[in-house]
């Protein structure tokens, strides 16, 4: 069954690092784009980063020169670095698969002030 597994949120100080997972199950991973999103309560998920098939990357205004999205296609992994953190990056984060139309469970990502 596809299916997409993040892990790596927690708890941090705002200025500490984190780097989040996507581990793709049962595809060819090499083939597709990825997304990362996050949501808070109350509010939509917000787009934060893509990575393309060739490694191409875009990134939203508000973690751009923060955050960095790579990929392994050889361990099936989309990574999101995440540097700086801001108390306001707080939020459950989401690995997208837009071609399968996959989402991950996520992974909850905390940063104090």
């Amino acid at each position: 069954q596809e299916q997409l597994v993040e892990s790596g949120g927690g708890s941090v100080q705002a200025g500490e690092s984190l780097t989040l997972s996507c581990v793709a199950r049962a595809f060819t991973f090499s083939l597709y784009t990825f997304h990362w999103y996050r949501q808070v309560p109350g509010k939509g998920r917000e787009w934060v980063a893509l990575i393309g098939v060739g490694g191409d990357t875009n990134y939203a205004a508000s973690v751009k020169g923060r955050f960095t999205i790579s990929r392994d296609n050889g361990q099936s992994t989309v990574y999101l670095q995440m540097n700086d953190l801001k108390p306001e990056d707080t939020a459950v984060y989401y690995c997208h698969d837009p071609y399968h139309k996959l989402w991950g469970l996520g992974t909850q990502v905390t940063v104090a002030s």
